[in-house]
């Protein structure tokens, strides 16, 4: 379904050269009398059906509003959470509420995804009401990249622009399928992403200081193992940490630690790059895995065998937290501890601080990082604030991200 005829694509091609990609531009495409899918990333958190944390959704609002000011009609498309199916408790309805709100526009969910239905809504919205299609994983193909429900998506619309950095390391309908089928452009959200990521993977200024933290070593090795040797130092927390420390020879009593993950950690630190890993020097160590468990600081050499370490501990903060201030390029993705319990944030907030307070270009992924920027009120004191956390591994590991790939001239 077009709302004017054949689709028209502006005699001068506009891109935006970002390092090795030349991705096109909103500016590439005549947007005038058009109707123009956007594949944003609404994937948040819900709770009690409301949404939880509305960083993703302000996030889409650039790209959004700048079509909605040059276009005839808006739909977006996103997915939301892991659906098997049909399910009413990820609708994209309270997203829906909340996109209009923050945006200041009036939306309106379609019945579905694709199909007839869907595009008697769409033919019906007044221009200035954005469309919002259920979620994408609701339709099965979507995530196989069927060819029926990129078809689907390409016929609601005139053009495509996508715009879900969150979803760009995955080949899907929505991102990649329907992009083929239509003129197509990156949003404003994702060049904005591709530079920040491109910024510390080539060239990044000294001194670069990389930040890791969570629960797996195995989610972030290959990160680990590309960006060791172009960076100054890495500063390893989190629950990840003992696998290294484990791995160094330490006694890391009843800590996390991942047993398959020991020799290719060990490796790393026996590497010609090794001495740049810098662990640990402390620990807040507790009695048991609650938030409520009495705990202690220990040396990192010296956690009991009935311990569980939660955080790191404050020779460690100080540490890390000179190394980031002194740095020209930073990265961090990860927390330093449990930070959903009080007892255990310490780390993660004094990291947060530190990244703020740095000077240099700093980069934050990675949910319990942001959610950490955010809660302090640090928010506007970094250089960029990702929204997406694999999709940022995933360039930095170097992988090629199809939902880029598609949309470069």
């Amino acid at each position: 379904m077009t709302t004017s005829g054949a689709t028209r694509v502006a005699s001068s091609i506009s891109y935006v050269n970002l390092g090795s990609s030349r991705l096109r531009t909103i500016e590439s495409l005549d947007l005038a009398d058009r109707t123009v899918l956007i594949r944003a990333d609404l994937n948040v958190p819900l709770v009690n059906g409301e949404v939880a944390d509305d960083f993703r959704i302000a996030s889409s609002l650039p790209t959004i509003r700048a079509v909605l000011d040059q276009s005839y009609r808006v739909i977006v498309a996103s997915h939301l959470g892991r659906p098997h199916g049909h399910d009413e408790t990820l609708s994209l309805r309270p997203v829906a509420s909340v996109l209009g709100s923050l945006g200041g526009f009036d939306t309106v969910l379609a019945p579905g995804v694709i199909g007839e239905a869907v595009e008697r809504i769409i033919s019906d919205t007044e221009h200035g009401t954005v469309v919002v299609l259920e979620n994408t994983r609701f339709e099965p193909g979507e995530t196989s990249n069927d060819p029926r429900v990129a078809q689907g998506l390409a016929r609601l619309a005139d053009v495509f622009v996508g715009d879900a950095f969150g979803t760009a390391h995955r080949a899907h309908a929505s991102n990649v399928g329907v992009a083929i089928l239509l003129p197509s452009a990156a949003g404003k959200l994702l060049i904005d992403e591709v530079a920040a990521f491109e910024r510390l993977t080539v060239g990044a200024d000294r001194p670069f200081v990389v930040v890791v933290g969570g629960a797996k070593v195995s989610d972030k090795l290959k990160v680990i193992e590309r960006l060791l040797p172009k960076v100054d130092l890495m500063l390893v927390g989190g629950a990840m940490c003992f696998t290294f420390l484990r791995a160094a020879g330490y006694s890391i009593g009843a800590s996390l630690v991942e047993e398959s993950m020991i020799g290719s950690v060990a490796k790393l630190l026996e590497s010609e790059f090794g001495d740049r890993i810098v662990l640990p020097l402390d620990i807040v160590a507790a009695d048991s895995f609650s938030a409520d468990a009495e705990s202690e600081i220990v040396a990192s050499s010296q956690i009991r065998s009935d311990s569980i370490g939660l955080d790191i501990g404050p020779m460690t903060i100080e540490r890390f937290a000179d190394v980031i201030v002194d740095a020209a390029s930073v990265f961090w993705n990860g927390p330093m501890g449990v930070f959903e319990w009080e007892p255990f944030r310490a780390g993660t907030a004094a990291i947060a601080r530190a990244v703020a307070e740095s000077d240099g270009y700093t980069v934050v992924g990675g949910g319990d990082s942001v959610a950490a920027i955010r809660a302090l009120g640090v928010w506007g004191d970094i250089s960029h604030v990702s929204s997406g956390g694999g999709a940022g591994l995933a360039v930095l590991e170097g992988q090629t991200l199809p939902g880029i790939e598609v949309l470069r001239t």
